[in-house]
């Protein structure tokens, strides 16, 4: 594994924005267009992308997992959601490039409003799906201006000292933690290609590449993925296309008897057998120029789900089980590091996450972090996806919270779970927030709900306890959870954009929070899975969650008198189970801190 230790940024992109932005409007004008829409994204329009696809990072210094900047001549902005808006002022130099919060414009209302009538805006047609080329056009339409695919992206022909391309590992996922062999699921692939009338599926999504032919990688930081495509006809081999040669003989001899491998730049040549057949191409992750290069060789491109989606959120009772056993080895790391923390005076934000990082390496078959962890003390809390780095590694003091959000990836699974601690004696208000932020938790780990719910109708839960007091946050509730895959998963979501149904065997995160700008941040995160559920008398199927994480919450934040009866009740179960299974575990010493936290409610501190 690599070591992680903490995260460092190029803190000189914030400075040299201005001359970075400069540079890239003089390819603009050489390329004879007016603006350009820089996503942070890749070819596959993945959430973590390898470092030479950090265009909008490396151009305005903005680090967060989502955004989009759109430059012209004479305006800038970056546009990005709840989550950024405290990060993105820290990262962003306003007076190069202006931050937008999307709950105030959306990209394209910005375009249409500022792009000059008979302006030209430039995109790269491998950064976005034909659906968000159809916005941007009609964004310019109304400006009276239009859209230009560029065939290379400017941002590239700027950026001196660009990262080479990934070339990481590709191994075989092995049977036992895959629980289905390529060969069936491929099958599988096949019936619903069948069903909807498609001669061939292009993956684009590198997840679903992994998942399908039981492929891990290491071209990505903490999501083992190996980035590439495959064409999967419905009759005939398949054929993968890596971006990496570094395919181990395991691998090579587990897909030689079902599919052809070839190099990256024998994928697009290959489309051109695509010629008169009906393509299906992923709406999520397939980028446009796929789109145009299907229809070039005589295709008909079928735009929409990949149905490797669908199937790959369904855990099957090998990862399922491999969820519990990963769950139960992190969890007693985790319980080790918060006995640690509980023991430091004034921890900075840096040591945490090293020690966090050296609790789970000790605790065995650690591969990597799920995600740089989340170390917040103090206001650095209130900033939803914050990343220490040496510039603003802060000590907690007393009387402050600390926000832990972290993850690892294991062969068996991959884990997310957040706690916030007290250092010292919290305040009478922090107790408040954070009851009110455990009720609504709580209320996601108890629900029971008729089959067919969507995670929209389940988010509500979480947000009435903060509603009552005129509170809220501005992220979703949960996201869906791979198998030794992505931490974000979709496309089941606990959400108000989550419109999935919740289905037997889908793994999701249970996370509100509540966050007081330049004061602290509050955060509860388990893993759940969806599991069957008889109600007496019920006449409807019904499903529920078990609760994978196992790690205590800090009693010292929580007011018992503000829980009802049911929701005590179930924190002091959980707690009896986190120490019932993790004590043995553990060493004599975390053990008796580990008592402590999980003393039942009403047994006082």
């Amino acid at each position: 594994m690599s070591r992680i230790r903490f995260q460092t940024f190029d803190d000189s992109s914030h400075r040299k924005a201005a001359e970075r932005v400069a540079a890239l409007r003089a390819a603009l004008r050489e390329a004879g267009v007016d603006g350009f829409v820089v996503p942070r994204a890749d070819e596959h329009q993945s959430e973590y992308v390898p470092a030479n696809a950090e265009r909008l990072a490396w151009l305005t210094g903005f680090t967060g997992s989502a955004g989009t900047a759109v430059i012209l001549a004479d305006a800038a902005a970056l546009f990005v959601d709840g989550r950024y808006t405290l990060q993105a002022p820290e990262q962003v130099d306003p007076g190069v490039v202006a931050i937008v919060p999307l709950a105030e414009s959306t990209a394209e209302a910005w375009i249409a409003r500022t792009l000059r009538r008979g302006a030209v805006l430039g995109y790269d047609p491998w950064l976005h799906t034909p659906d968000g080329v159809a916005r941007l056009e009609r964004a310019a339409a109304k400006a009276g201006a239009e859209v230009k695919a560029l065939s290379e992206n400017p941002v590239d022909a700027v950026w001196a000292g660009r990262p080479k391309p990934p070339a990481g590992r590709v191994a075989a996922h092995p049977l036992d933690f895959a629980g289905e062999a390529a060969s069936e699921k491929i099958a599988r692939i096949r019936a619903e290609l069948e069903t909807g009338q498609c001669d061939a599926l292009v993956i684009s999504d590198p997840h679903n590449l992994a998942w399908a032919f039981n492929l891990r990688g290491a071209d990505v930081g903490h999501t083992p993925l190996a980035l590439g495509y495959a064409v999967l006809p419905r009759e005939g081999r398949p054929r993968l296309f890596l971006a990496s040669g570094d395919v181990t003989a395991e691998a090579r001899d587990a897909l030689g008897p079902i599919a052809d491998i070839d190099g990256r730049d024998a994928f697009e040549p290959a489309l051109g057998e695509l010629a008169g057949k009906r393509v299906r191409l992923d709406a999520a992750t397939g980028a446009v120029a796929l789109k145009e290069r299907v229809a070039a060789v005589g295709g008909t491109a079928d735009v929409g789900p990949d149905p490797i989606t669908a199937m790959k959120a369904v855990k099957n009772q090998a990862e399922i089980a491999g969820a519990r056993a990963a769950h139960r080895r992190d969890g007693a790391s985790v319980v080790r590091f918060l006995a640690w923390l509980d023991g430091q005076d004034a921890p900075s934000e840096i040591a945490a996450v090293e020690a966090l990082e050296d609790f789970r390496a000790a605790g065995g078959d650690l591969r990597d972090v799920s995600f740089p962890t989340i170390s917040g003390s103090g206001p650095n809390g209130a900033i939803v996806h914050y990343r220490v780095t040496r510039a603003t590694d802060r000590r907690a003091a007393p009387g402050e919270l600390f926000l832990i959000d972290s993850g690892a990836q294991y062969l068996d699974g991959t884990t997310d779970i957040t706690r916030t601690v007290a250092v010292g004696a919290p305040s009478a208000e922090m107790r408040d927030r954070y009851t009110r932020v455990l009720r609504g938790h709580v209320a996601i780990g108890r629900a029971v709900f008729p089959k067919g719910t969507t995670g929209a109708q389940i988010d509500t839960l979480a947000r009435l306890p903060l509603w009552e007091a005129g509170l809220d946050f501005d992220h979703g509730t949960g996201h869906g959870v791979g198998a030794f895959l992505s931490v974000h998963e979709g496309p089941q979501r606990i959400a108000k954009t989550g419109t999935v149904a919740l289905e037997l065997g889908m793994i999701l995160s249970n996370e509100p929070g509540y966050y007081r700008a330049g004061a602290y941040g509050i955060r509860i995160e388990n893993l759940v899975l969806v599991e069957p559920r008889t109600v007496p008398g019920g006449e409807r199927p019904v499903l529920g969650f078990e609760t994978l994480t196992l790690v205590p919450y800090d009693r010292r934040l929580i007011v018992p008198e503000m829980l009802s009866p049911d929701a005590r009740a179930w924190v002091d179960a959980y707690h009896a189970r986190v120490r019932d299974v993790l004590s043995a575990d553990l060493d004599p010493e975390t053990r008796a801190w580990l008592e402590r936290a999980t003393a039942a409610l009403s047994s006082g501190s």
